[in-house]
């Protein structure tokens, strides 16, 4: 697709794999978890039962870390037949408390960009996850003078990107949207009549991954950089 950049106001970003790394961390501590409860399963059956406590529990915890370190609690409760030793409930709540702490490494070329976009288009956060964490995580960047607007979401589907448009009082097209997840940065954007541009980090939760195949990328750009925005998007 193309964008036609003389529409746009607002300029949304994700945050998380966006702007700054966040997956890889959950990651490494899903590798940690397993070994502390190697005792009762394999790290791939145990993987896939964390995944399977994270989606039942997103209605009641929603996104982010402090979601992230119930779940495991509740998984090594239950992987060890409520017999996991107190000890390692506390490491992993250690090893959560650790991921909260943990200094904020921008993307390269992250920063860059929105110098060169700032005053020249309203550029926003549009992020979901846990609000104290995104926020501490925003101030941490030092990127948080770089926008007009934060939004730390619950959710990002239509419904919820239709009420940003509608507290920023502009229309869905003058709307773009950049994010690393097709499903929940991209595709809402698309059918509410927004832009999107799509740039793929190389981790991805399981949660946020969907097959490209199955959506026509006519509708969205997809960058391998975020730097690419500047030789894409005029900012005479």
């Amino acid at each position: 697709m193309e964008i036609d950049f003389d529409k746009i106001k607002v300029i949304a970003f994700d945050a998380d794999d966006t702007l700054w790394v966040n997956e890889p961390y959950f990651r490494e501590v899903e590798h940690e978890v397993a070994k502390l409860l190697s005792a009762y399963e394999t790290e791939n059956k145990i993987n896939q039962e964390l995944y399977r406590i994270e989606i039942k529990n997103l209605g009641h915890y929603g996104y982010g870390v402090k979601a992230f370190i119930l779940s495991m609690v509740e998984l090594a409760v239950e992987i060890s037949n409520y017999k996991v030793p107190a000890k390692i409930i506390n490491e992993i709540l250690n090893l959560g408390k650790e991921m909260l702490l943990k200094p904020i490494e921008l993307l390269d070329g992250a920063e860059e960009v929105l110098q060169a976009l700032q005053g020249k288009y309203k550029l926003i956060v549009a992020t979901k996850g846990d609000l104290l964490d995104q926020e501490r995580k925003l101030e941490k960047s030092g990127l948080l003078n770089y926008f007009h607007h934060v939004e730390v979401m619950s959710d990002k589907k239509e419904s919820d990107y239709l009420k940003i448009v509608k507290h920023l009082d502009i229309k869905p097209e003058e709307l773009l949207m950049i994010g690393n997840s097709l499903k929940s940065d991209i595709l809402p954007l698309v059918k509410i009549g927004a832009s999107a541009i799509h740039i793929p980090y190389h981790t991805t939760w399981l949660h946020e991954q969907v097959d490209e195949i199955n959506y026509a990328k006519e509708t969205y750009k997809t960058f391998n950089h975020i730097q690419e925005l500047l030789t894409t998007i005029s900012i005479t």
